[in-house]
């Protein structure tokens, strides 16, 4: 399809305009989802959280990108949306259809590298000055082209979707009747505080492994840490293996959940829920989570497998005990949920 395309060189600066963005701290933002808080970081498309209105000077306009100055990430707005310090706004100069804007947001990332190696004060002339090459007829740029590509790729990804979600069981995301009532009661729920170490007995911790002793192999070897999951390496050690289903904290306080057999460090604690069922031991994940991961811990001072005996968390109760039936029931629906939901993004070609 991209064989027989005429390409046309064009200049940043005569396609888009680049703006400082109003910013301002986010605490600042209030409850609410219809706009989303930008931040510079990469994470979750640069969105530390959605927010009500805050007001009307410092938003930014929907269909624009948003340009995090940390990692020079350019990520397509269609909503309305705030921005927090160091974010640029990218402005089309053309009349853009929506339909071509994931083709633009391909060729935007494309500068990242020139970007990144420049000083964060020449960014904005950098980019203006950037010549691109675009699919062109006649002497004017191709949308129709471009809208062309991406819809036929998205159909490939609808198609490809559809095959990993009958291989995975998730072809069947309508949820039950049991299901309905446990997200429709959600507001009913009765919860109760449980120590951890009363739960699921004390935790333990691995020994520490340097990256020079460890021998390549297929255990997955956690530390702490956000990237790939806090798994560092993959070994061939003979080290204590933990058991599946079952949640670790490292250092930091942050919990992950890990459906498979792994070793760890002296830096992670693991909490023992090998024999609660699966979506009720997620469940419980995210609030071993909300309790550990509050910033009390840092470099300064870890969590450790001790911390965790002494935890205590909020889970939902009947008859004064624990319901992971209802842990269960939640976690299921809510998966379904997402599954749903990602079958409709795709579905509408919002793809970006």
């Amino acid at each position: 399809m991209l064989e027989n395309v005429e390409w046309g060189e064009y200049r940043l600066g005569d396609l888009f305009e680049i703006e400082r963005t109003l910013s301002f701290n986010a605490d600042r933002l209030v409850d609410g989802n219809e706009y989303d808080y930008v931040t510079r970081t990469s994470a979750n498309q640069g969105i530390f959280r959605t927010t009500g209105f805050v007001n009307k000077e410092n938003i930014n306009s929907e269909n624009t990108w948003s340009l995090g100055l940390l990692q020079m990430d350019f990520f397509y707005r269609r909503r309305k949306w705030y921005a927090g310090q160091f974010v640029r706004k990218i402005i089309p100069r053309i009349d853009l259809p929506p339909k071509a804007a994931p083709f633009f947001s391909v060729i935007l990332n494309h500068q990242k590298s020139v970007l990144l190696s420049v000083l964060v004060r020449h960014v904005d002339d950098t980019f203006r000055e950037l010549k691109v090459k675009l699919p062109q007829k006649n002497g004017r740029i191709d949308f129709t082209f471009m809208e062309a590509f991406i819809e036929r790729l998205e159909e490939g990804r609808i198609a490809d979707l559809g095959v990993y979600l009958r291989a995975c069981g998730l072809a069947d995301y309508e949820l039950t009747e049991a299901e309905k009532a446990a997200i429709s009661g959600l507001e009913d729920l009765e919860w109760g505080e449980f120590n951890l170490e009363k739960l699921f007995g004390k935790s333990t911790r691995g020994r520490r492994l340097k990256s020079a002793d460890r021998i390549p192999g297929d255990l997955p070897f956690v530390t702490a840490g956000e990237a790939e999951e806090g798994v560092s390496d993959f070994i061939g050690n003979r080290v204590k293996v933990f058991s599946e289903n079952t949640t670790t904290i490292d250092m930091f306080g942050s919990a992950k959940y890990r459906n498979y057999k792994y070793g760890g460090d002296d830096h992670v604690a693991v909490v023992h829920t090998e024999k609660v069922p699966k979506n009720a031991a997620v469940f419980i994940t995210s609030a071993i989570h909300k309790a550990s991961h509050n910033g009390q811990f840092d470099y300064g001072k870890n969590f450790y497998a001790k911390d965790a005996d002494e935890l205590d968390i909020s889970l939902p109760v009947r008859e004064g005990k624990p319901d992971y039936d209802r842990m269960s029931l939640i976690l299921s629906a809510v998966h379904k949920m997402v599954i749903r939901e990602l079958v409709i993004y795709a579905i509408d070609g919002r793809l970006v």
